[in-house]
């Protein structure tokens, strides 16, 4: 157990004699004496106050307010004397989301062994999406396959797929991934993501990705699926290359395997772990989808400060500048104020990463670079982060580790530092090292309801293989414990969550917040000064992905 510390004064005695357990709290790049950091509230008041104005009109991507928060953070570390970390030197690196809405008058039709066509009405018998780069998809008798969850995932010793060859065929797939403790009990992993499916089909050479819903075709899930069918939405950079996806309903399911000569009892032991893909044998299906595109061009921002031995190795502090706008976004907000200025979410962890390179900009150079990554459209989808990963401005196989900041804790302090997806990789050890001496302890987010892992920047990174943390807000609170915690937490998550009333006051307390900055200071600063490289537990689905890049980093 972990010497618990008794009052809030006392960690901040423990912070201010600088007794973190950090080599780079003694010497820092070639054993010069390392700089303590600093951390002000009421800069980092102050600052969000700024970009939280409702000036910045929401700060939502492609307005005016992306072109003032732009311009707020290069000013910062322009002044910081920080060198531009974007793509040939500049700040900038340019994101294009590409936004898909269905043209009416697709079809679709499948072709049993007996050589009959079957026609399904699109938006009824099957939902379809074009997923190319032209928004055309067209394919002709496609042989089908039913991949159960459709996971493979080795370190778990799962595997749907088996030895079945997909190539050029159409996967069919159910939703959400086995229930028990093999896949993390109540915190899901990322194979239950439609994503990860697709991922999976394609690598394996399959040309589209159909959902099976279980349900009949007149029951409420089937009837909101055909619903959400023809929204536009925004591709997500890097998403899988399929020629599209889809779903079907269980009496469509049916027909199909009915004429191959399956039973659904075929479809019946998925959860087992002994379930292998099948084949429909002689069914084959055939689409013809087209949507329009339109192009909204957006920015991440990025500085950096230069590693003096190894260069090439990065580790990046990032966070979200984006947030969901105003009245042009959202003109059925009731009331007068419709702004929403996001101040918790997220200019605190804007703000708290411009504040974390000031500070670092005064200590030594360290030995890797560090780059200060500014997001754009995370409330869109994570897709600045997804962009990135996508056309990585530094090689992701010889990225260390991204620490991502979203939402700073905003109470007084607490004994515990929870971080999203606990248990996924090396990073949560060593925060725990750096928290114990102050009586701090690391935990998980205790709402495993929430798949918090999948929900900010952070997580396009994971999937690539690079091992990544996001801190959250503490409830084990120095002064009044965990139920007042709790119970504050939620409150003002219910009342201010993605709400006009997200706005800058100056009663927020950003106690904890300079507690878990300094944290992640140590952090980050030890790994730019190492030549370690963190890795994915062994029951991560993450490691087989960065396995794949092992001979980057000998």
């Amino acid at each position: 157990m972990f010497r618990k510390l008794k009052s809030g004064s006392a960690i901040a005695a423990v912070l201010s004699a600088g007794l973190l357990l950090s080599a780079c709290a003694t010497a820092g790049a070639g054993g010069t004496a390392a700089v303590e950091p600093a951390f002000s509230a009421d800069r980092i008041s102050s600052d969000i106050r700024t970009i939280s104005d409702d000036s910045f009109q929401g700060r939502y991507p492609g307005t005016e307010g992306e072109r003032l928060t732009l311009a707020w953070l290069q000013a910062q570390y322009e002044a910081m004397g920080l060198e531009p970390g974007g793509p040939n030197g500049q700040w900038l690196q340019p994101v294009a989301l590409k936004r898909y809405t269905p043209v009416t008058g697709g079809t679709s039709s499948w072709t049993g062994p007996d050589g009959q066509s079957h026609a399904l009405t699109v938006g009824t018998d099957i939902t379809l999406r074009a997923v190319t780069n032209d928004g055309r998809a067209a394919i002709r008798n496609a042989g089908v396959v039913f991949a159960g969850y459709g996971i493979t995932a080795p370190e778990r010793n799962w595997d749907d797929y088996g030895d079945l060859d997909v190539c050029g065929k159409v996967v069919v797939v159910i939703p959400g991934e086995p229930d028990g403790e093999l896949f993390n009990g109540q915190y899901t992993t990322n194979y239950q993501s439609g994503a990860y499916k697709a991922d999976e089909a394609f690598r394996r050479g399959a040309v589209g990705v159909i959902t099976l819903i279980a349900q009949p075709a007149s029951s409420p899930q089937w009837q909101g699926m055909m619903r959400g069918a023809n929204r536009t939405r925004t591709l997500t950079p890097g998403a899988a290359d399929l020629e599209f996806s889809g779903a079907i309903n269980h009496d469509t399911a049916f027909a199909m395997a009915s004429a191959a000569g399956l039973g659904m009892d075929s479809f019946a032991n998925t959860g087992s772990g002994t379930f292998k893909a099948v084949a429909l044998n002689g069914v084959s299906l055939s689409v013809d989808v087209s949507e329009t595109i339109d192009t909204l061009v957006t920015h991440n921002l990025l500085a950096k400060i230069p590693g003096t031995e190894r260069p090439n190795e990065t580790i990046i502090y990032s966070a979200h500048w984006d947030h969901v706008g105003g009245e042009a976004q959202h003109p059925e907000t009731p009331g007068d104020d419709k702004i929403f200025n996001g101040a918790w979410d997220n200019a605190s962890g804007t703000v708290g990463v411009v504040e974390m390179a000031r500070q670092l900009s005064r200590a030594p150079r360290p030995k890797r670079s560090i780059i200060f990554a500014h997001m754009a459209a995370e409330e869109m989808g994570l897709l600045g982060a997804y962009g990135y990963v996508a056309d990585p401005v530094y090689p992701l196989e010889t990225t260390v580790a991204d620490i991502n900041i979203d939402m700073l804790p905003l109470s007084g302090s607490t004994r515990d530092v929870p971080i999203f997806g606990k248990g996924q990789n090396d990073l949560e050890d060593r925060l725990q090292a750096l928290a114990a001496p102050l009586g701090r302890y690391v935990s998980d987010d205790g709402m495993p309801e929430q798949g918090f892992y999948y929900r900010s920047d952070h997580f396009p990174f994971a999937r690539a293989g690079v091992p990544a943390i996001m801190p959250w807000h503490g409830w084990d609170w120095v002064e009044g414990g965990r139920e007042t915690g709790e119970a504050a937490w939620r409150a003002k998550f219910g009342a201010d969550y993605h709400k006009p009333s997200d706005e800058w006051s100056a009663d927020l307390n950003f106690t904890s917040a300079v507690e878990n900055l300094t944290l992640l200071y140590h952090l980050g600063l030890d790994l730019a000064n190492s030549d370690e490289w963190p890795g994915w537990k062994p029951s991560s689905e993450f490691g087989q992905v960065r396995a794949r890049s092992d001979a980057a980093r000998r």
